[in-house]
Protein backbone atom coordinates (compact mmCIF):
# COMPACT_ATOMS: atom_id res chain seq x y z
CA UNK A 1 0.00 0.00 0.00
CA UNK A 2 1.58 3.29 -0.80
CA UNK A 3 2.80 5.91 1.95
CA UNK A 4 2.19 8.40 -0.59
CA UNK A 5 -0.23 11.15 -0.82
CA UNK A 6 -1.74 12.53 -4.16
CA UNK A 7 -3.78 15.08 -2.58
CA UNK A 8 -7.34 15.86 -2.55
CA UNK A 9 -9.08 15.52 -5.84
CA UNK A 10 -12.96 17.57 -6.26
CA UNK A 11 -14.71 14.09 -5.10
CA UNK A 12 -13.24 13.57 -2.13
CA UNK A 13 -14.68 16.88 -0.52
CA UNK A 14 -17.75 17.80 1.27
CA UNK A 15 -19.93 20.64 2.17
CA UNK A 16 -19.20 20.84 6.37
CA UNK A 17 -15.90 18.89 6.17
CA UNK A 18 -13.26 20.10 8.57
CA UNK A 19 -9.84 20.07 7.69
CA UNK A 20 -7.11 20.64 10.33
CA UNK A 21 -3.91 21.38 7.85
CA UNK A 22 -0.02 19.73 9.05
CA UNK A 23 2.25 21.48 9.79
CA UNK A 24 2.69 25.07 12.36
CA UNK A 25 5.18 27.19 11.48
CA UNK A 26 6.74 29.15 13.88
CA UNK A 27 7.87 32.58 12.27
CA UNK A 28 10.57 34.47 12.48
CA UNK A 29 12.60 37.66 11.81
CA UNK A 30 13.82 35.70 8.61
CA UNK A 31 10.45 35.72 7.05
CA UNK A 32 10.23 39.24 7.28
CA UNK A 33 14.12 39.67 5.77
CA UNK A 34 13.03 37.00 2.80
CA UNK A 35 9.70 38.82 2.31
CA UNK A 36 11.18 41.82 1.58
CA UNK A 37 14.45 40.64 -0.34
CA UNK A 38 11.61 39.43 -2.55
CA UNK A 39 9.05 41.97 -3.50
CA UNK A 40 11.03 44.40 -1.68
CA UNK A 41 8.45 45.42 1.18
CA UNK A 42 9.06 48.47 2.67
CA UNK A 43 6.04 50.42 4.41
CA UNK A 44 7.67 52.02 7.92
CA UNK A 45 5.52 49.90 10.04
CA UNK A 46 6.72 46.46 9.15
CA UNK A 47 10.61 47.75 8.55
CA UNK A 48 11.36 49.40 12.28
CA UNK A 49 10.34 48.20 15.43
CA UNK A 50 10.60 52.08 16.47
CA UNK A 51 8.21 53.44 13.67
CA UNK A 52 5.92 50.74 15.23
CA UNK A 53 6.19 51.56 18.96
CA UNK A 54 5.64 54.87 17.85
CA UNK A 55 2.66 53.97 16.31
CA UNK A 56 1.21 51.73 19.56
CA UNK A 57 2.23 48.48 18.81
CA UNK A 58 5.11 46.72 21.25
CA UNK A 59 7.03 46.27 18.13
CA UNK A 60 7.26 45.69 14.26
CA UNK A 61 4.80 42.67 13.12
CA UNK A 62 5.36 40.50 9.69
CA UNK A 63 4.16 41.64 6.81
CA UNK A 64 0.13 41.08 6.90
CA UNK A 65 0.34 39.00 3.50
CA UNK A 66 3.37 37.35 4.80
CA UNK A 67 0.99 35.97 7.74
CA UNK A 68 -1.50 35.58 4.68
CA UNK A 69 1.09 33.36 2.69
CA UNK A 70 2.38 31.29 6.05
CA UNK A 71 -1.85 30.33 6.55
CA UNK A 72 -2.68 29.83 3.03
CA UNK A 73 0.54 27.65 2.48
CA UNK A 74 -0.77 25.12 5.22
CA UNK A 75 -4.22 24.67 3.20
CA UNK A 76 -2.18 23.74 -0.37
CA UNK A 77 -1.94 20.15 0.30
CA UNK A 78 -5.56 19.79 1.20
CA UNK A 79 -7.32 22.06 -0.84
CA UNK A 80 -5.15 22.88 -4.03
CA UNK A 81 -2.72 20.18 -4.84
CA UNK A 82 -4.16 19.06 -7.52
CA UNK A 83 -6.07 22.54 -8.44
CA UNK A 84 -6.29 24.27 -11.90
CA UNK A 85 -6.92 27.60 -10.56
CA UNK A 86 -7.21 29.77 -7.56
CA UNK A 87 -10.35 31.59 -8.47
CA UNK A 88 -11.00 34.57 -5.81
CA UNK A 89 -11.53 35.74 -2.20
CA UNK A 90 -14.05 37.01 0.36
CA UNK A 91 -14.38 37.82 3.90
CA UNK A 92 -11.30 38.53 4.98
CA UNK A 93 -10.08 39.71 7.99
CA UNK A 94 -6.98 40.14 10.04
CA UNK A 95 -7.82 39.84 13.61
CA UNK A 96 -4.31 40.18 15.32
CA UNK A 97 -0.98 41.06 14.47
CA UNK A 98 1.86 38.35 13.66
CA UNK A 99 4.88 39.23 15.43
CA UNK A 100 8.17 37.19 15.15
CA UNK A 101 7.65 33.94 17.53
CA UNK A 102 4.40 33.28 16.86
CA UNK A 103 3.14 29.84 15.71
CA UNK A 104 0.65 29.70 12.91
CA UNK A 105 -1.22 26.76 11.87
CA UNK A 106 -4.46 26.71 9.67
CA UNK A 107 -8.00 25.15 9.55
CA UNK A 108 -10.67 24.95 7.10
CA UNK A 109 -14.46 24.22 6.03
CA UNK A 110 -15.59 23.45 3.29
CA UNK A 111 -18.62 25.63 2.83
CA UNK A 112 -19.43 25.13 -1.76
CA UNK A 113 -18.87 22.53 -4.11
CA UNK A 114 -20.06 23.20 -7.45
CA UNK A 115 -18.92 20.77 -10.54
CA UNK A 116 -18.19 22.54 -13.63
CA UNK A 117 -19.94 21.92 -16.54
CA UNK A 118 -17.35 20.15 -18.27
CA UNK A 119 -17.28 17.06 -15.85
CA UNK A 120 -13.81 17.00 -15.13
CA UNK A 121 -13.14 19.86 -12.36
CA UNK A 122 -15.15 21.23 -9.78
CA UNK A 123 -15.31 24.21 -7.73
CA UNK A 124 -14.62 24.26 -4.19
CA UNK A 125 -14.98 26.80 -1.59
CA UNK A 126 -13.49 27.34 1.90
CA UNK A 127 -13.33 28.98 5.07
CA UNK A 128 -9.90 29.31 6.76
CA UNK A 129 -8.50 30.55 9.74
CA UNK A 130 -5.14 31.15 10.52
CA UNK A 131 -4.31 30.53 14.21
CA UNK A 132 -1.55 31.20 16.59
CA UNK A 133 -0.38 29.48 19.22
CA UNK A 134 -2.67 30.75 21.99
CA UNK A 135 -5.45 29.57 19.71
CA UNK A 136 -6.16 33.22 18.68
CA UNK A 137 -7.76 33.92 15.44
CA UNK A 138 -5.25 36.15 13.42
CA UNK A 139 -6.85 36.08 10.23
CA UNK A 140 -10.00 34.42 8.32
CA UNK A 141 -10.86 34.42 4.72
CA UNK A 142 -12.97 32.10 1.69
CA UNK A 143 -11.29 31.07 -1.25
CA UNK A 144 -12.30 29.02 -4.14
CA UNK A 145 -10.41 26.98 -6.17
CA UNK A 146 -11.15 24.83 -9.31
CA UNK A 147 -10.41 21.26 -8.30
CA UNK A 148 -9.32 18.45 -10.96
CA UNK A 149 -11.85 15.45 -10.60
CA UNK A 150 -10.05 12.02 -10.09
CA UNK A 151 -12.73 9.99 -11.43
CA UNK A 152 -14.69 11.71 -14.39
CA UNK A 153 -17.81 9.29 -14.04
CA UNK A 154 -18.00 10.18 -10.37
CA UNK A 155 -21.08 11.43 -9.73
CA UNK A 156 -21.65 15.46 -8.97
CA UNK A 157 -22.82 16.45 -5.74
CA UNK A 158 -25.88 18.63 -5.01
CA UNK A 159 -24.32 22.67 -6.08
CA UNK A 160 -23.73 24.74 -2.99
CA UNK A 161 -22.55 27.84 -4.05
CA UNK A 162 -22.02 29.88 -0.71
CA UNK A 163 -23.37 33.51 -0.21
CA UNK A 164 -20.76 36.04 0.34
CA UNK A 165 -21.36 39.58 1.70
CA UNK A 166 -19.62 41.71 -1.57
CA UNK A 167 -17.99 43.57 1.24
CA UNK A 168 -16.29 43.67 5.10
CA UNK A 169 -18.80 46.16 6.16
CA UNK A 170 -16.29 48.76 8.08
CA UNK A 171 -17.37 48.48 11.90
CA UNK A 172 -16.42 44.84 11.17
CA UNK A 173 -12.83 45.67 10.66
CA UNK A 174 -10.70 44.73 13.55
CA UNK A 175 -8.05 47.41 14.76
CA UNK A 176 -4.78 46.51 16.26
CA UNK A 177 -4.60 47.11 20.01
CA UNK A 178 -3.10 50.10 20.92
CA UNK A 179 -2.46 51.31 17.11
CA UNK A 180 -2.38 55.14 17.32
CA UNK A 181 -1.01 57.35 14.42
CA UNK A 182 -1.58 60.73 16.30
CA UNK A 183 2.48 61.42 16.05
CA UNK A 184 2.63 59.86 12.74
CA UNK A 185 5.67 60.21 11.12
CA UNK A 186 5.11 61.25 7.36
CA UNK A 187 8.99 61.56 6.87
CA UNK A 188 9.87 58.70 7.90
CA UNK A 189 7.52 57.04 6.15
CA UNK A 190 8.05 58.29 2.90
CA UNK A 191 5.39 60.47 1.63
CA UNK A 192 3.27 63.33 3.05
CA UNK A 193 -0.38 61.72 2.13
CA UNK A 194 -2.62 61.04 4.34
CA UNK A 195 -6.06 59.83 4.87
CA UNK A 196 -7.93 63.03 3.83
CA UNK A 197 -6.07 63.38 0.55
CA UNK A 198 -7.44 60.59 -0.48
CA UNK A 199 -10.78 61.00 -3.01
CA UNK A 200 -12.90 58.33 -3.82
CA UNK A 201 -12.87 57.55 -7.23
CA UNK A 202 -9.37 58.94 -7.73
CA UNK A 203 -6.93 56.64 -9.97
CA UNK A 204 -3.52 56.06 -8.61
CA UNK A 205 -1.01 54.54 -11.33
CA UNK A 206 1.91 53.32 -9.34
CA UNK A 207 4.52 53.87 -12.48
CA UNK A 208 7.07 51.13 -11.26
CA UNK A 209 7.40 47.52 -12.92
CA UNK A 210 8.48 44.38 -11.91
CA UNK A 211 9.31 41.24 -14.94
CA UNK A 212 8.62 37.91 -13.46
CA UNK A 213 11.13 34.98 -12.86
CA UNK A 214 10.63 32.10 -12.36
CA UNK A 215 13.44 31.39 -9.76
CA UNK A 216 12.39 34.03 -7.59
CA UNK A 217 8.45 33.06 -7.57
CA UNK A 218 9.90 29.47 -6.58
CA UNK A 219 11.73 30.92 -4.05
CA UNK A 220 8.50 32.93 -2.53
CA UNK A 221 6.52 30.00 -3.09
CA UNK A 222 8.87 27.35 -1.39
CA UNK A 223 8.99 30.04 1.44
CA UNK A 224 5.36 29.77 2.42
CA UNK A 225 5.71 25.91 1.63
CA UNK A 226 2.77 25.83 -1.11
CA UNK A 227 3.63 22.32 -2.77
CA UNK A 228 0.90 23.11 -5.64
CA UNK A 229 2.17 21.13 -8.61
CA UNK A 230 1.09 23.65 -11.30
CA UNK A 231 3.92 26.21 -9.65
CA UNK A 232 6.75 23.69 -9.74
CA UNK A 233 6.34 20.76 -11.92
CA UNK A 234 6.24 22.63 -16.08
CA UNK A 235 4.57 18.96 -17.04
CA UNK A 236 1.84 19.47 -15.35
CA UNK A 237 0.59 22.10 -17.74
CA UNK A 238 0.11 21.30 -21.09
CA UNK A 239 1.48 24.43 -22.26
CA UNK A 240 4.74 23.25 -20.23
CA UNK A 241 4.80 26.86 -17.92
CA UNK A 242 4.86 26.83 -14.65
CA UNK A 243 2.16 29.00 -13.54
CA UNK A 244 2.98 32.06 -11.28
CA UNK A 245 1.46 31.74 -7.64
CA UNK A 246 -1.20 34.02 -7.11
CA UNK A 247 0.01 35.62 -4.10
CA UNK A 248 2.90 36.33 -5.58
CA UNK A 249 1.08 38.65 -7.57
CA UNK A 250 -0.98 40.00 -4.58
CA UNK A 251 2.71 40.69 -2.84
CA UNK A 252 4.51 41.95 -6.04
CA UNK A 253 0.87 44.66 -6.18
CA UNK A 254 0.87 45.58 -2.86
CA UNK A 255 4.54 46.51 -2.97
CA UNK A 256 4.23 48.53 -6.59
CA UNK A 257 1.33 50.34 -4.68
CA UNK A 258 3.93 51.84 -2.08
CA UNK A 259 4.80 54.59 -4.71
CA UNK A 260 1.57 56.65 -3.66
CA UNK A 261 0.06 55.01 -1.22
CA UNK A 262 3.11 54.48 1.40
CA UNK A 263 1.07 55.05 4.44
CA UNK A 264 -1.61 52.50 3.62
CA UNK A 265 0.36 50.98 6.39
CA UNK A 266 -1.97 48.17 7.64
CA UNK A 267 -4.48 45.93 5.68
CA UNK A 268 -7.55 45.31 7.80
CA UNK A 269 -9.55 43.40 5.56
CA UNK A 270 -10.13 41.47 1.79
CA UNK A 271 -13.57 42.05 0.28
CA UNK A 272 -12.90 40.74 -2.85
CA UNK A 273 -10.26 39.24 -4.98
CA UNK A 274 -10.00 37.32 -8.07
CA UNK A 275 -6.82 35.81 -10.06
CA UNK A 276 -8.26 37.32 -13.57
CA UNK A 277 -6.06 35.72 -16.06
CA UNK A 278 -2.68 33.31 -14.97
CA UNK A 279 1.02 34.64 -15.11
CA UNK A 280 3.81 33.34 -16.32
CA UNK A 281 8.35 33.94 -16.43
CA UNK A 282 8.44 36.76 -18.51
CA UNK A 283 5.86 39.24 -17.81
CA UNK A 284 6.08 42.58 -16.53
CA UNK A 285 3.95 43.60 -13.57
CA UNK A 286 2.14 47.01 -12.82
CA UNK A 287 -0.19 48.05 -10.57
CA UNK A 288 -2.78 50.88 -10.25
CA UNK A 289 -5.18 51.69 -7.50
CA UNK A 290 -9.03 52.84 -7.54
CA UNK A 291 -9.96 54.51 -3.76
CA UNK A 292 -13.83 53.11 -3.28
CA UNK A 293 -14.60 54.21 0.20
CA UNK A 294 -13.59 56.09 3.14
CA UNK A 295 -14.37 55.61 6.47
CA UNK A 296 -13.53 56.87 9.88
CA UNK A 297 -12.32 54.88 12.88
CA UNK A 298 -12.08 55.09 16.42
CA UNK A 299 -8.43 54.52 16.64
CA UNK A 300 -6.69 58.07 17.53
CA UNK A 301 -5.51 59.39 14.08
CA UNK A 302 -6.58 56.54 12.14
CA UNK A 303 -8.55 56.38 9.07
CA UNK A 304 -9.48 53.36 6.54
CA UNK A 305 -9.52 53.35 2.68
CA UNK A 306 -10.78 50.69 1.07
CA UNK A 307 -8.91 50.41 -2.36
CA UNK A 308 -9.24 48.14 -5.76
CA UNK A 309 -5.55 46.92 -6.49
CA UNK A 310 -5.47 46.02 -9.86
CA UNK A 311 -2.03 44.32 -11.13
CA UNK A 312 -1.35 44.21 -15.16
CA UNK A 313 1.06 42.60 -17.47
CA UNK A 314 0.37 44.92 -20.35
CA UNK A 315 0.74 48.52 -18.53
CA UNK A 316 -2.94 49.56 -18.58
CA UNK A 317 -4.16 51.70 -16.07
CA UNK A 318 -7.56 52.44 -15.29
CA UNK A 319 -9.11 49.41 -17.73
CA UNK A 320 -10.53 46.38 -16.04
CA UNK A 321 -12.82 44.98 -18.03
CA UNK A 322 -14.25 44.66 -21.53
CA UNK A 323 -17.82 45.17 -22.96
CA UNK A 324 -18.84 41.75 -22.69
CA UNK A 325 -18.52 41.66 -18.60
CA UNK A 326 -14.82 39.93 -18.74
CA UNK A 327 -11.72 40.75 -17.83
CA UNK A 328 -9.55 41.86 -20.04
CA UNK A 329 -6.49 39.53 -21.26
CA UNK A 330 -3.97 42.68 -19.52
CA UNK A 331 -5.68 41.95 -16.34
CA UNK A 332 -3.95 39.75 -13.71
CA UNK A 333 -5.51 40.68 -10.29
CA UNK A 334 -8.26 42.63 -8.86
CA UNK A 335 -8.22 42.67 -5.10
CA UNK A 336 -10.47 44.89 -3.06
CA UNK A 337 -9.12 45.15 0.27
CA UNK A 338 -9.33 47.94 3.22
CA UNK A 339 -6.11 49.56 5.02
CA UNK A 340 -5.54 51.87 7.40
CA UNK A 341 -3.73 54.98 7.01
CA UNK A 342 -2.90 58.01 9.21
CA UNK A 343 -5.85 61.00 9.00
Amino acid sequence: MSKTNLGRFFEDYSVGQVIRHAVPRTVSGGERALYHALYPARHALYSSDEFARASGLPESPIDDLAAFHVVFGKTVPDISLNAVANLGYAEGRFLKPVYPGDTLRSESEVIGLKQNSNGKTGVVYVRTNGVNQRDETVLSYVRWVMVRKRDMDAPAPEAVVPELAKTVDHDDLVLPDGLDFSDYNFVLAGEPHRWADYNIGEVIDHVDGVTLEDAEHMQATRLWQNTAKVHFDATVRPDGQRLIYGGHIISLARTLSFNGLANAQIIAGINAGAHANPAFAGDTIKAWSEVLDKEDTAAPGVGALRLRLVATKDGSVGELKGEDGKYLPGVLLDLDYWVLVPT
